[in-house]
C-alpha cells in the first residue's frame, strides 16, 4: 500500500484537564449574587486510561484573567503617555460593554449612550463645583442621573424601533450638546466645567503617581462594567431576552408562554444607563473637567467603530474593539488625521471579511476549515462509499465498516443488472415468478432499512385507488407523501415503487 492511501484524521483540541478524586466531595464557588460558577467544568470518562477526568468546558474566564492580568502588570512599566492611553482604553471599554448590553442583549438600538454619560458627568461635576458636594458623592449622583435619563429614554423604545429610535436618540445627544454650549453659566469656559474634585490628588495630576492612580480607578471601572455584564446578560434578564431575540415569531412565542420580554428590555436599558451614569461621574473626576465634546458625533462614531470591529453582542468584542480603536486614535496622535482613515479602513475590512467582528473570526475560520476539509474528502471519497477516513476512526463497531463495504460492492453489482428488459419484466408481472437478476434486485430492496422505505396506501376502503408513501422509521411519526399521483391498479403502484427504488439505487 502506498503512502497516498493514508490521510490525516485531525487532532484532539487542546483542553485543560484534571483528575479529581472520586472520594472527595466536590465544592465550587459561585459568582456573587448569581447562580453561576466561576469556571465551567465537565466530568467525563477517558476510554483509554479508564479514569475519571475533569475538563474545562469554557476557557473564556482563563483568557479574561490572562488578558486583564497582563494589562495590569505591564501598564506600570509603560511611559506616561501610554499609561494615559491604557486608562482611556479602560473607560471606553466600560462604556462599550454597557452599550453592548443595550444594543446586543436588550435589542434597543440607542445612540444616546454618550448623552447619558455626558448628562451624568455634567450634573455630578456641577454639584461638586457649584454646590460643594464632595467628590465621593459624585459616584452616587452619577448613577441616579443615569437611572432617570434611562427611564426617560426607555419610554419611546416601546413605540419606536430600529432606525426611528436611533434617530431619536441621536437627536437627544445633539440637543444636550447645544444646550450646554449655549448655557450662559458655562459660556466663559465654552460650555465646559473645570476644577472638578477628583480621587487623584491635585499635586499628582498629570504626574506619574496620578496617572497610575487614575489607571487603577479606570481598571476597577472596567471590572465593574464586566460584572454588570455578567449579572445581566448571564442571568434571568439575559435568558429572557435571548428567548425573544431571533424574530417576530420568537416574540410571539414568548408572549404566548407568559414571558414579558418588553419589560425585561426596559430593565436592562435602565440598569445599563445607571451604570453609564457612574462612568460619567468617573469621567469628570478623572479629567477634573468635562466639556461638550462628550456629546459630539465624532465620539459616538468612534464608539460605533469599536462595536463593529470587535463584534456586537459580546463583552470580549467590546473590549477588543475598544483596544484597537484607542491604540490607533490615542496612541498614534503623531499620524494626525490619517489615524481616522486607518480606523475606517479596519472597520471596512472587518465588515467585509469577518462575519461577527474580530471575536467571530475564530468560529468563521473553523467553519472555513471544515468546509475545505469536506471538499478534500469529497474529492477522494466516492459518493455512497464505505466510510470517510475521519469517520472511520470514530466507529467503535468495526463490523459496521465491513457491512458498509459489502453493501457498496453489492450496490455496484446490482446497478449492472438494471436494464430496460429487467424493468419491462417487472412491469408485466410485479408479483409473479421472476428471473434470477430481478429476484436479486427485489430481495435487496426488501432488506432495506425502514427509514424512508416506500409503502402503498389505499386511499379509501373498497376503492382501487392507491398512493405511494414513505415511512419515517421513527415510532409515532406519520409517513410522508412521495407525490400526488394516484394509481387505479395495485400492480401499477407496485411498479411505481419499484421504479423509485431503482432510481435511488442508481443515484447512490
Amino acid at each position: 500500500m502506498t503512502d497516498n492511501s493514508y490521510y490525516k484524521v485531525g487532532r484532539r483540541p487542546w483542553e485543560l484537564k484534571g483528575q479529581p478524586d472520586g472520594l472527595v466531595e466536590r465544592k465550587r464557588s459561585r459568582v456573587p449574587y448569581t447562580k453561576r460558577h466561576w469556571l465551567k467544568w465537565r466530568d467525563n470518562h477517558n476510554a483509554k486510561t479508564l479514569q475519571r477526568e475533569r475538563v474545562l468546558a469554557d476557557k473564556k474566564p482563563l483568557w479574561w484573567t490572562l488578558g486583564l492580568g497582563l494589562l495590569l502588570v505591564v501598564t506600570p512599566f509603560l511611559p506616561n503617555s501610554m499609561i494615559s492611553v491604557a486608562s482611556v482604553f479602560c473607560i471606553y471599554a466600560a462604556i462599550n460593554i454597557l452599550w453592548t448590553l443595550i444594543v446586543g442583549t436588550a435589542g434597543i438600538f440607542s445612540l444616546a449612550t454618550l448623552a447619558v454619560v455626558g448628562m451624568s458627568g455634567y450634573i455630578a461635576a456641577a454639584a461638586n463645583v457649584y454646590l460643594g458636594v464632595p467628590w465621593p458623592f459624585m459616584l452616587i449622583i452619577g448613577p441616579l442621573v443615569g437611572f432617570m435619563a434611562g427611564a426617560i429614554l426607555a419610554a419611546p423604545s416601546t413605540r419606536l424601533d430600529g432606525l426611528y429610535y436611533a434617530l431619536l436618540t441621536m437627536g437627544v445627544a445633539e440637543i444636550c450638546r447645544v444646550f450646554v454650549v449655549q448655557l450662559r453659566a458655562l459660556t466663559a469656559n465654552n460650555g465646559a466645567i473645570t476644577q472638578v474634585d477628583s480621587f487623584i490628588p491635585e499635586d499628582w495630576f498629570l504626574q506619574r503617581p496620578g496617572l497610575l492612580l487614575g489607571f487603577g480607578g479606570a481598571f476597577c471601572l472596567l471590572l465593574g462594567a464586566l460584572l454588570v455584564w455578567r449579572l445581566v446578560n448571564s442571568e434571568r434578564l439575559g435568558l429572557l431576552l435571548r428567548a425573544a431575540k431571533g424574530s417576530r415569531e420568537d416574540e410571539s412565542f414568548c408572549e404566548a408562554v407568559g414571558i414579558d420580554f418588553r419589560r425585561a428590555r426596559l430593565q436592562v436599558f435602565v440598569i445599563s444607563s445607571a451604570a453609564l451614569g457612574f462612568v460619567g461621574a468617573f469621567y469628570a473626576m478623572y479629567y477634573r473637567s468635562i466639556s461638550p465634546s462628550i456629546f459630539s458625533l465624532d465620539q459616538m462614531l468612534l464608539l460605533f467603530a469599536m462595536m463593529v470591529i470587535g463584534g456586537l453582542g459580546r463583552a470580549e468584542g467590546a473590549v477588543i474593539g475598544a483596544a484597537v480603536v484607542t491604540i490607533i486614535d490615542k496612541g498614534m496622535i503623531e499620524l494626525g488625521p490619517v489615524r481616522i482613515i486607518i480606523v475606517a479602513a479596519i472597520m471596512l475590512l472587518v465588515t467585509i471579511f469577518a462575519r461577527e467582528g474580530l471575536t467571530g473570526a475564530r468560529e468563521q475560520f473553523r467553519d472555513f476549515r471544515k468546509r475545505k476539509a469536506g471538499e478534500r474528502r469529497a474529492r477522494r471519497t466516492e459518493k455512497g462509499g464505505e466510510a470517510m477516513p475521519e469517520e472511520a476512526v470514530d466507529v467503535l463497531d468495526k463490523q459496521e465498516l465491513y457491512y458498509r463495504r459489502f453493501n457498496k460492492r453489492l450496490r455496484e453489482r446490482l446497478k449492472k443488472m438494471i436494464t430496460p428488459e429487467l424493468i419491462a419484466e417487472h412491469k408485466d408481472d410485479p408479483l409473479g415468478h421472476h428471473s434470477d437478476a430481478l429476484s436479486r434486485v427485489l430481495n435487496y430492496f426488501r432488506r432495506a432499512e425502514m427509514a424512508d422505505k416506500y409503502v402503498i396506501m389505499r386511499l379509501k376502503d373498497g376503492e382501487e385507488r392507491y398512493r405511494i408513501m414513505a415511512v419515517s422509521g421513527i415510532r409515532g411519526m406519520p409517513p410522508r407523501v412521495v407525490d400526488d399521483k394516484q394509481y387505479d391498479a395495485l400492480n401499477d403502484a407496485y411498479h411505481a415503487v419499484f421504479l423509485l427504488r431503482v432510481n435511488d439505487l442508481l443515484e447512490s
